[in-house]
């Protein structure tokens, strides 16, 4: 009799059915934002698809630096629809209840390609380390295998990471708000709604700030103080320029990338942020870099320049062959 008693003490996990995305909440002409969004959606999906096509094709192409852009496109275009279209859904169309377990999956999947960016642009940085510091080595160190075992490493890596972050939300029981003060299901608004233990959730949290933008960064910072010592032992400024030339469209990608989130944390340390600023600097964080990331790769890199012209060239041939 005991032993039943006590099992109406042993606590439930309670899970609502559904969560309340308060978002741009009081935001004046947020319409506006939202069409600004669809403008960035449009243009993502289009530089990031023909980014991807044309290395595909190419065979050219088929090498260790480009095999990384071409996963970062994949990156970049599935964030992007994994967020913008759920976000412009959500807040135009007044459909901000999204259930649990829907949640759950938007969660997963905006985080997942969010780091996949922050570890692809560090293995790019790798990349351009062993070019310029290592340059007669580059093609024994830096193979298409090599490439592709690190690739296949880094997003097993990030899917056990996140998918653990994830799962630790279910073992939280929400018995008071169901408001997410987000623009999506964002980890850190939703764990702090729980009224259990939230502590592993809290380190988990900041292991991934750890893991997927303070370490990545440091190392990318790294390994250009390297390459700038391996710059000044060229002797010619021709030469330093053009080996500088080529890690051009990676510094623009990291910092597009890293510093709007990092000011974005270091100004809610020292300031006391309004959430809808806090808002919407961090959904134009997450939704710029996609968007830019082909079209600085694509106007910086001379290869890519040169076989873009080429099919343009060609499709102008055969339409007036037709």
């Amino acid at each position: 009799m005991n032993s039943l008693n006590s099992t109406h003490f042993v606590p439930s996990i309670v899970h609502p059915p559904f969560f309340f995305i308060n978002g741009f909440y009081n935001v004046p002409h947020v319409k506006y934002y939202y069409i600004f969004l669809c403008f960035v959606f449009v243009v993502t999906v289009l530089g990031n698809s023909f980014v991807m096509f044309i290395i595909c094709i190419e065979r050219s192409f088929h090498t260790p630096k480009y095999i990384t852009l071409f996963n970062l496109a994949v990156a970049d275009l599935c964030e992007s629809t994994a967020l913008i279209p759920n976000l412009i859904a959500t807040f135009l169309f007044d459909s901000q209840y999204i259930s649990f377990d829907a949640c759950l999956a938007n969660m997963f999947f905006v985080f997942f390609f969010s780091s996949m960016q922050s570890l692809i642009l560090t293995v790019m940085a790798y990349d351009r380390f062993v070019a310029i510091c290592l340059p007669l080595r580059y093609h024994t160190i830096v193979t298409n295998t090599t490439m592709a075992v690190m690739l296949i490493i880094i997003w097993t890596y990030v899917l056990v990471i996140i998918l653990s972050t994830v799962a630790l939300i279910t073992r939280l029981s929400f018995c008071r708000s169901i408001v997410v003060d987000s623009y999506f299901c964002d980890h850190g608004p939703i764990y702090r709604l729980a009224c259990n233990d939230n502590l592993t959730n809290q380190v988990m949290a900041n292991v991934n700030i750890a893991l997927f933008l303070y370490i990545p960064l440091i190392i990318i910072m790294l390994s250009y103080m390297f390459i700038s010592c391996a710059l000044f032992k060229i002797a010619t400024w021709e030469g330093r320029l053009k080996a500088l030339k080529t890690c051009s469209s990676h510094l623009i990608l990291v910092a597009i990338f890293y510093f709007p989130i990092i000011g974005t944390y270091i100004a809610a340390v020292f300031f006391s942020l309004h959430p809808n600023a806090r808002i919407i600097n961090t959904s134009l964080s997450y939704a710029i870099p996609p968007m830019m990331n082909p079209i600085i790769y694509v106007l910086n890199t001379e290869e890519i320049k040169e076989c873009t012209k080429k099919l343009f060239k060609l499709k102008k041939v055969t339409a007036t062959e037709t």
